[in-house]
């Protein structure tokens, strides 16, 4: 008999579960054009206003593993609730990093709520892929996952349609200008205060729907038998799991490539307000192709996982790999709208690749090692961290070569794509 995707006794957890991946969507997605808008309102470097993005993905990196070692030690329940926990008293720091008027509070309260984050991703995908057969694993987290852009979309059209367009900081002269630089310092002071309280609202109010999510899920009983790990004579020691982890080849450098897919979608879609600013293109205008390129990715999310009912995920990794890079030299060998029509491209090809790479990566590993193996593969979305900066770097130079410097700094995009082409082929091969 051909095995279940969701078993009837585990579907109310798997949709509890499966509603967190929308919850941190919403989160990063609503944070991405936030660069953009601190650069303008706080006058910042494109590197220094990426720091954003170092503060939300740096929580990731410190929070996963200890995340994973609660895990052992309590319950998937109870780092749920915990993630939950954290994910609101970081949201609800806005409130006084708006008072202080201080980037660096809010670097602070995205770092927190980062923890909250890194606490339900180390916990919601290896508790997708136990809920059910270990053959239709890879599939169950495709689908789980695909509700998660579902969460950015919602983050990217609150941005684009309650927060950007109110930003004052960003209004522009007949030419396409920004004039807030030619402000007294009086006036920036007012707008200052007015734009960071809009920026501060939606994550005060997605705190509230965390807690809501939070007494739910209190309220709920899950599977005992997994939700239950309590330490026994027949668990490895963390060192032996480290051990196997580390001569597991194909999980090894499924952790690579993990973090360089993270650094290629933060990339992506944290810098395609500033590609299209290049073109003349306001940041409210420019978020709508935020959310084209979302939809896309939405779209193909669901139309990977019924393609991997009759191909197998390593091939679709490496197709979708190629597709990726391909459009990412369109966006930046073409100066203009279809170099910014290749950018949103990208979108559809990255869709499948995070749960497949985790998917993979997780396939050959003992089921007692499989909780820290998640949290590694969290971690590595510290690659999220680490690269915008760098690719901010690249953008404060204006120009390079002639070329414009934003189109030459999705390099690291592509380097990030034909790195991660070579791991699906790779793991085809073994």
């Amino acid at each position: 008999m051909k095995a279940k995707l969701i078993e009837r006794k585990y579907l109310l957890t798997f949709v509890l579960v499966t509603m967190l991946f929308a919850l941190w969507g919403f989160a990063n997605d609503i944070t991405n054009p936030m660069v953009a808008a601190f650069q303008t309102l706080m006058e910042l470097t494109a590197a220094k206003a990426s720091m954003v993005q170092f503060a939300f993905y740096g929580g990731y990196a410190t929070m996963a593993i200890p995340a994973a070692l609660f895990i052992r030690r309590y319950s998937y329940k109870h780092s749920i609730l915990l993630g939950l926990a954290l994910y609101a008293i970081g949201a609800f720091l806005f409130i006084p990093a708006a008072a202080q008027q201080s980037f660096t509070f809010f670097c602070l309260s995205l770092y927190i709520l980062t923890f909250g984050l890194a606490f339900l991703e180390t916990t919601a995908n290896p508790f997708i892929l136990a809920l059910g057969d270990k053959e239709t694993s890879t599939r169950r987290l495709n689908l789980a996952q695909a509700f998660n852009p579902m969460g950015s979309l919602c983050g990217m059209t609150v941005a684009s349609l309650i927060v950007l367009p109110q930003l004052l900081s960003d209004r522009r002269d007949a030419s396409g200008k920004i004039f807030f630089d030619t402000l007294s310092e009086a006036e920036k002071a007012s707008i200052r205060l007015h734009d960071l309280a809009i920026i501060r609202d939606p994550y005060v109010a997605i705190g509230l729907v965390v807690l809501l999510m939070f007494i739910i899920i209190a309220l709920v009983k899950m599977p005992a038998t997994f939700s239950t790990q309590k330490p026994d004579d027949r668990q490895n020691s963390i060192r032996q799991t480290l051990c196997n982890l580390w001569h597991n080849t194909i999980y090894r450098e499924g952790v690579m490539a993990q973090m360089f897919y993270v650094a290629a979608q933060i990339m992506t879609w944290t810098f395609i307000i500033q590609y299209a600013d290049n073109l003349g293109i306001n940041k409210a205008a420019a978020q709508t192709y935020n959310i084209v390129a979302m939809a896309l990715f939405l779209c193909s999310r669901f139309i990977s996982t019924f393609l991997m009912k009759y191909i197998n995920g390593r091939v679709l990794l490496t197709v979708f790999g190629c597709g990726a890079a391909l459009c990412c030299i369109g966006a930046i060998s073409i100066v203009g709208m279809w170099g910014l029509y290749c950018l949103i491209g990208i979108s559809f090809f990255m869709s499948l690749m995070f749960p497949t790479i985790y998917g993979i990566a997780l396939e050959g590993v003992d089921s007692q090692d499989s909780t820290l193996g998640a949290a590694f593969l969290v971690m590595a979305i510290v690659g999220g961290a680490l690269m915008p900066p760098l690719q901010g770097m690249i953008i404060d130079q204006q120009s390079v070569m002639g070329h414009p410097a934003v189109n030459v700094s999705f390099v690291l995009p592509l380097a990030c794509f034909l790195l991660i082409t070579l791991y699906g082929w790779r793991a085809q091969k073994k």
